[in-house]
């Protein structure tokens, strides 16, 4: 059984001071992400933020391929969620994915064997040109 994973994270707004990655989009756009490694990290996601920059983003390393859902419980900003497999290929995009302020909420993506999760502010993977087979670099 899949493990729905929260979408939308930590109080601490403040990205510089946390663990981050530079991630490289198939268009040569740099993007400074959180990386979220443990579960309980990973759940929070990005819950309770009220905005998130354009440079900026969240990526997910899942320890083994799999089928993840997120989902966007208290997050207060749309997101788009992007699955890569193993390789960092997109195999999945929930593109303007909305919050959910308040339980029960509905799973996005997980419908294809993913590794990493990368999130961006909604509308950023339309805008840079994303699309499945592409790679991403981190």
């Amino acid at each position: 059984m899949a493990l729905a994973l929260a979408g939308c994270g930590s109080d601490d707004t403040n990205s510089d001071v946390l663990h981050t990655r530079i991630v490289t989009l198939p268009n040569g756009q740099k993007i400074r992400a959180e990386v979220e490694l443990t579960e309980a990290d990973m759940q929070k996601g990005m819950m309770f933020r009220d905005s998130l920059a354009r440079d900026r983003g969240m990526l997910f390393l899942h320890e083994k391929p799999g089928y993840y859902p997120y989902w966007m419980f208290q997050c207060k900003i749309s997101l788009d969620i992007i699955w890569m497999d193993s390789d960092h290929r997109i195999v999945e995009i929930s593109a303007n994915t909305p919050p959910c302020p308040a339980k029960p909420c509905p799973n996005y993506g997980g419908h294809r064997p993913a590794r990493y999760v990368l999130e961006l502010a909604g509308g950023e993977a339309q805008r840079q040109g994303l699309g499945s087979g592409q790679a991403i670099e981190f």
